[in-house]
């Protein structure tokens, strides 16, 4: 549970603040749309005069909170400030800067400030209401005669006319770069900048650049937050759904690969082991990404095992159709994955682009699904092109017209295994 600090905040603007809040925080801890968190705003109440803004954050599957507060406090809060007018001509307000906490050296006007620790409220800057909720891109660059590693960072379209329109009016000014409330720098205003870039420097080394530049392009906070409590939640209606999930996955499975034999026997064998070389790899997968599998996931999951054999079907039936035609079980094989080819092709890409239109404007809940589902198509190509090619080749090169056990086995279904004659 967060709390959102809205002070100076346009009271008609925070609704929206807080909806960015929330689309950055869900990027932040769901980069690959499988996490399935639980991102929510709330307000204390709609009767005070100034209510308390909330953000409540459920992540499934994580077990160590302070790696998740981590995680999400990692995301930096990025303003930019006028120096102020009104205090320009007072040396004590310049004089304090000295006092400014900071691992940086960074220069307001001709005064140096490498010190102790200063809030952030004495400074003598002002809001321009440009911060990081408008920030597109960010990426590290080197500047200066001795190659200084700084942050260039790029803005929206309305975030460029802004920043424009401030440095338009304010030439001659410095404008101050705040990075969760510490001044990194603040150059003075040459000129109007309209192409809605900037330069974030601070004495970085190439490992701090990198990260605050990964941060920033994840989304900089658009208002500072404090984590007010936490919370762990027993998974016992988690562990029922998943329970059901791993039985449906089994039954699913089984029913599959006794089909696959029953129907075509000795192939439909070969099927079997392709399909739990799949679940493998499948299962190695999720650990790499990672991927949570809640109810979605599972769904997806589970699918794909039917659809993992589609490919075998079609090279089977081509299968068939050969070597009853005359052709040896291994030419067969081979001819029959040739002339699937174009069909399971076909199919693969449709399936695959549903997958991707799916993620690209699903929520959370269908990001979880389209991912699971996408990645079984892939895999389902690998297994059947590669491992059920494979062992199909490998096995005894027989012709149907020879008869015994093996001509039997490589035949399917419940009609004649009897070569079909040849017509003059």
């Amino acid at each position: 549970m967060y709390v959102a600090d809205t002070t100076g905040i346009d009271p008609l603007e925070v609704p929206e603040l807080m909806n960015v809040l929330r689309e950055v925080i869900d990027r932040r801890v769901n980069i690959f749309g499988v996490s399935e968190p639980i991102i929510q705003v709330e307000r204390s109440s709609f009767v005070t005069e100034n209510p308390t803004e909330r953000l409540v954050v459920e992540l499934p599957g994580v077990t160590d909170v302070s790696e998740a507060v981590a995680e999400i406090g990692r995301t930096p809060l990025l303003e930019f400030k006028l120096y102020s007018q009104n205090l320009e001509d007072q040396q004590v307000a310049l004089e304090s800067l000295g006092s400014l906490g900071s691992t940086s050296v960074a220069v307001v006007g001709d005064v140096a400030v490498d010190g102790e620790e200063i809030s952030p409220d004495e400074l003598p800057f002002v809001d321009t209401g440009l911060t990081g909720r408008y920030l597109e891109t960010a990426q590290v660059t080197q500047q200066g005669p001795l190659n200084e590693y700084a942050i260039q960072i790029s803005f929206n379209n309305e975030g460029k006319d802004l920043f424009a329109e401030i440095t338009r009016e304010h030439v001659g000014k410095q404008l101050g770069i705040f990075l969760d409330g510490v001044l990194l720098s603040a150059p003075v205003i040459n000129e109007p900048i309209v192409g809605g870039t900037a330069v974030i420097s601070g004495d970085f080394d190439l490992e701090e650049a990198q990260a605050l530049s990964q941060n920033l392009s994840f989304g900089a906070l658009p208002l500072p937050i404090e984590l007010q409590s936490t919370q762990t939640i027993g998974a016992s209606l988690g562990a029922g759904v998943l329970d059901h999930g791993i039985k449906a996955g089994v039954l699913g499975l089984s029913l599959v690969i006794l089909f696959m034999i029953s129907w075509y026997r000795l192939p439909g064998l070969v099927a079997g082991v392709s399909l739990i070389s799949y679940i493998t790899i499948m299962m190695a997968l999720f650990q790499i990404i990672p991927v949570t599998l809640t109810a979605a996931g599972l769904a997806g999951f589970v699918l794909s095992l039917g659809m993992a054999v589609d490919a075998n079907v079609l090279v089977f039936e081509r299968m068939k159709e050969e070597f009853r035609n005359g052709s040896s079980s291994r030419a067969a094989a081979q001819s029959g994955f040739r002339r699937a080819w174009s069909a399971i092709r076909d199919g693969n890409i449709t399936s695959l682009l549903s997958a991707i239109i799916l993620f690209w404007f699903g929520t959370s809940l269908v990001k979880g699904f389209a991912l699971v589902f996408g990645m079984g198509i892939l895999v389902s190509m690998f297994s059947a092109l590669v491992i059920t090619r494979t062992l199909l080749v490998a096995l005894p090169d027989v012709h149907m017209e020879k008869g015994g056990l093996l001509s039997l086995l490589l035949g399917s279904g419940l009609g004649s295994n009897k070569a079909k004659k040849k017509t003059n």
